[in-house]
């Protein structure tokens, strides 16, 4: 009952923007000659702001008021926003790149020839729907002549189904050895997005139970199921009680409390009468020896669950979620109702996105490094990995100078800091060496097929990884990602292609905004390092305590403090951010900002910043970061988003971010009484 999921290898999350420090007074008033910024005369759309809204009450309207009034979120989308208009650029530079491609086709075997195929049939609904359920009936039928729960353990753990189940396996670096990949154990098997949702008795949720029943009884209907309105009741009730083994989503966060290495005759104890060999063996790990748990608490009762719920009930549920994972290569009205619930009622998006667009996206997900590499020859070119290279330098130097300036850390951790910041290893636009998909069978006309054989291709990917060292060069997002990421166990910051563009990073804007946006994502990346968790890990990547206990203490102190801010916003009635969920995001927020504004004073080597359409160099570095965060949520997404992400919503990262920054408050002449004033004593400096 361990089903396979492929994660980032100890990736931690992506992300985002940081800010603080002093600086010469603007006082040039003409603008150095440079080629157009892309957006703007110099990286600021001054029409979006909304000047009615004073930048202390509102910074995040004030820059981007008039935007959100007039912006609409497309119908297929949930959010819209800088990211999503970076994303939508991202696929349709994809989209003419893999029509390209699938139309020339290409010699078999090669990665021309499997783009083609696995795009062509994915976008092939006609033919999809004319297949029917005959793709999927082989795994049903499976499902349906399971008598044991050996027998529903070891179809699990077969690569090559891909269903649901309460404990889940995958292969990942070991936070305590970096050199080496371990398989991993975690908690898992909802459908609903977190364990809150079969929970909260409150505002929407028994709606959302409500609709999840009566959706999931469509799909076993569309699929041929008898009964299945009694099917989905007991799916629910089963859910239901998994959630209640889950762990609150903050303390999944603590990398030590969710590092916890047993033996396979340790993890036999927890369960004795779960058949934990079957498990392994099915999945291709019956040699593994080692396994790292997370939820450990949880992992025990999970399996004994297990087994204490009827096999029935085991195959309807794994007949729902093998339907449901499979949705967007069956037939239409199943991919409609999978779309309708999910979509739709879960997150508030009115329409499914069109099939192009979700083959774009099957086809990165399946090949995206084949892919990248035509996309990084097409759209970043050489320069921008120098410029890119050079802010990072400069961010590494201011975050150095921070360091040493802080008051709250001792002498001798200061010493291990700098040593870890020194080896911080940034990887700008695309990898060095590109996945090899050769032992990846794509065949024309066979979209459900292609899927399944991905997953299995993808799985013995990780399975190789166990038998050999880690391979630090590896890269956990394609270039055409729009995101950014630090990954604590091979000390690195992460910056694909796609990000390093306009309002993030144009080398024609204003260096203030680029300093407020990029470098706002480049603190924030580094920040991750020094967070709650990465600051973990040392130099080398190693999960162990490297701080001066006194440090942890006032490190501790201080960001209960960020925690207790991002506790009393509340985006919806009812819904709250979680501080401590989103407390790792929000350090690299803080710390970033206050470090890449830093950076950018060091830039000017003293020099005065111009003035540009009347703003400073402080006021337009604030404005890049609040234009990078610009975006319109739906209710439902944010609902999601709050309960799930450990990302704050946009408003609060710009706003929640600004108002701890006594340089905001000069740039803008923020006062006592504007709403977002914090008196200087509650505002919160890490870095």
């Amino acid at each position: 009952m361990i089903n396979l999921t492929r994660r980032a290898m100890g990736a931690s999350t992506l992300a985002l923007l940081a800010g603080c420090a002093t600086g010469a007074e603007e006082v040039v008033t003409a603008a150095p000659a440079r080629a157009p910024a892309a957006i703007g005369a110099w990286g600021v759309d001054l029409s979006a702001r909304d000047l009615n809204v004073k930048a202390g009450d509102d910074f995040f309207r004030h820059a981007n008021g008039t935007w959100l009034a007039n912006t609409q979120i497309p119908a297929d989308r949930t959010r819209w926003g800088t990211f999503d208009m970076l994303r939508e650029k991202s696929d349709n530079d994809q989209r003419v790149i893999i029509e390209e491609v699938a139309l020339a086709g290409g010699a078999p075997g090669s990665n021309q020839q499997k783009i083609a195929d696995f795009y062509n049939a994915f976008l092939n609904q006609e033919a999809i729907d004319a297949a029917g359920l005959a793709p999927v009936q082989a795994e049903l039928a499976r499902i349906n002549a399971l008598r044991t729960h050996e027998e529903a353990v070891r179809l699990i753990g077969d690569p090559a189904i891909s269903v649901s189940s309460p404990i889940a396996m995958y292969v990942g670096l070991d936070d305590r050895n970096p050199n080496r990949y371990i398989t991993n154990m975690s908690h898992s098997g909802l459908g609903l997005p977190e364990r809150e949702y079969y929970r909260r008795t409150d505002g929407e949720f028994p709606n959302i139970r409500t609709a999840y029943v009566a959706h999931i009884e469509r799909v076993l209907t569309l699929a041929g199921q008898s009964n299945a309105g009694a099917k989905a009741r007991s799916i629910l009730a089963l859910e239901t009680q998994i959630a209640e083994r889950h762990w609150p989503i903050a303390d999944r966060r603590d990398r030590e409390r969710t590092y916890n290495l047993k033996t396979r005759a340790e993890i036999r104890a927890l369960a004795p009468t779960f058949p934990w060999d079957a498990a392994f063996d099915a999945s291709g790990l019956g040699g593994v020896q080692e396994v790292v748990i997370a939820e450990l608490s949880a992992i025990g009762p999970l399996a004994q669950l297990f087994m204490r719920t009827p096999v029935s009930t085991w195959r309807s549920y794994l007949a729902y979620h093998l339907i449901r994972n499979n949705a967007a290569v069956l037939p239409k009205n199943i991919d409609d109702e999978v779309f309708d619930f999910f979509g739709r009622t879960l997150n508030g998006q009115p329409q499914q996105r069109e099939r192009w667009k979700r083959a774009v996206q099957a086809t990165n997900g399946a090949l995206g490094e084949a892919v990248g590499q035509i996309y990084v020859q097409r759209h970043f070119p050489p320069e921008a990995k120098a410029q890119m290279t050079e802010l990072v330098e400069n961010l590494r130097r201011a975050y150095g100078e921070r360091i040493d300036a802080v008051s709250w850390m001792s002498a001798e951790t200061k010493v291990a800091a700098r040593e870890k910041l020194a080896t911080f290893r940034p990887k700008i636009g695309y990898p060095d060496r590109w996945r090899d998909y050769s032992a990846f069978e794509v065949r024309a006309g066979d979209a459900y097929g292609n899927a399944k054989r991905f997953q299995v291709f993808d799985w013995n990917h990780d399975l190789e990884r166990l038998s050999r060292p880690t391979d630090k060069d590896e890269w956990f997002m394609t270039p055409q990602t729009v995101n950014a990421y630090y990954n604590p166990t091979f000390n690195e910051i992460v910056f694909p292609a796609a990000i390093l563009q306009p309002p993030f990073f144009d080398p024609n804007a204003d260096p203030a905004v680029n300093y407020g946006a990029i470098g706002g994502v480049i603190g924030h990346e580094m920040g991750h390092g020094f967070d709650d968790q990465g600051a973990k890990s040392d130099a080398q990547g190693v999960l162990r305590d490297w701080w001066n206990p006194s440090d942890v203490a006032a490190f501790t102190q201080v960001t209960d403090r960020l925690v207790a801010q991002y506790d009393a916003f509340t985006p919806l009635e009812g819904i709250h951010v979680n501080g401590r969920l989103t407390l790792g995001e929000n350090i690299g927020d803080n710390g970033g900002l206050q470090v890449s504004y830093h950076a950018y004073n060091l830039s000017r080597n003293g020099a005065a910043a111009p003035v540009l359409d009347g703003l400073s160099g402080d006021q337009r570095f604030f404005l890049g970061w609040a234009q990078a965060w610009r975006a319109l949520i739906r209710d439902a997404a944010l609902r999601n988003q709050v309960l799930t992400d450990p990302h704050s919503p946009s408003l609060y990262r710009c706003n929640g971010t600004v108002r701890n920054m006594d340089s905001w408050y000069a740039a803008f002449n923020v006062q006592e009484s504007d709403a977002l004033y914090l008196a200087p004593a509650d505002r919160v400096t890490i870095w």
